[in-house]
């Protein structure tokens, strides 16, 4: 037993949005008893998620969801939280007894910082994949010091003041099957090329990405920071997005030493990026369209 059980309550509210998560909720909800409260951010279920979740006891809360940065925000400002601190946690995420210590010493110490980014551990196919290992993202956040930019898929934290970074992991376990995983991809990339084509059309000092209202981006940094940088410069630049998304994470991030799974993984994200191509395309088209019934030359 941890010592995170026999202790007290550790003052964080956890924040944890579904919809549809039967086969994740209770893990979750488990792995999270040690917090003083949790906060099921519920988009109006179909399936036994809210049955399966008031058996550990916490406070539901329902919404019906329009994109990934307006829901949470909302949650941030309309959900009445009782503690200073707050934590974003995914239904399909597990929190580790090292995670949850490491955030009471945290929270506890009085040159707390305003947010901490935090890694997560990628399962897939009863493996953890070294390729997608530390992904930080910030999570633990002091409330009303963060918001999420205004980006409708793959969104961050945009925090006041410097942020930090934990040591320790959520495990983050995808065994949805690879059906739902499909289903779930397009619909991201379609939002995603639609983030990244508002990217390509934008002019030279329009607000956008790298704005206040949104996160930084840099080689340099670390966790999100670095992605995006990354990302907004293979729109930009790099042709062959597809091929290069496989070498990075096959090769560069150490993806063949999983093996097969590795390989299959490297793939996926391949094809991903590929669909977001071709629906930037689209784009590209129908803006033209567009143009020539206005008679906008080009």
């Amino acid at each position: 037993m941890s010592s995170t059980t026999n202790a007290a309550k550790v003052p964080v509210s956890i924040i944890i949005p579904t919809k549809d998560e039967e086969r994740n909720i209770a893990a979750c909800l488990e792995s999270l008893e040690w917090a003083d409260e949790r906060i099921v951010f519920d988009s109006y279920s179909t399936d036994r998620t809210l049955e399966i979740a008031e058996h550990y006891g916490p406070t539901i809360v329902q919404r019906v969801f329009d994109n990934f940065s307006a829901h949470k925000n909302w949650a941030l400002e309309n959900i009445e939280l009782r503690n200073k601190w707050v934590f974003i946690v995914d239904a399909d995420e597990r929190a580790t007894p090292a995670l949850a210590e490491e955030i009471r010493e945290t929270i506890a110490s009085a040159d707390a910082l305003n947010g901490y980014h935090v890694a997560r551990q990628y399962w897939l196919w009863n493996k953890s994949l070294r390729a997608v290992y530390p992904d930080y993202n910030l999570r633990l956040i002091q409330h009303g010091k963060a918001f999420y930019e205004d980006r409708i898929v793959h969104e961050h934290m945009v925090v006041e003041g410097p942020s930090g970074f934990l040591k320790n992991h959520l495990i983050h376990e995808d065994d949805k099957g690879m059906e739902r995983w499909f289903d779930r991809h397009n619909k991201y990339s379609t939002m995603e090329a639609f983030e990244a084509w508002k990217l390509l059309h934008q002019k030279e000092g329009e607000a956008g990405e790298g704005s206040d209202e949104s996160i930084s981006s840099s080689i340099e940094a670390r966790g999100p920071e670095r992605r995006r940088a990354l990302k907004q410069f293979a729109y930009r630049h790099l042709p062959c997005r597809p091929i290069f998304q496989f070498l990075y994470l096959y090769v560069f991030k150490l993806g063949f030493l999983d093996g097969r799974k590795g390989f299959r993984y490297a793939v996926l994200k391949m094809f991903y990026e590929y669909q977001i191509s071709l629906k930037i395309e689209e784009l590209e088209v129908e803006e033209a369209r567009k143009n020539r019934a206005a008679g906008i030359s080009d």
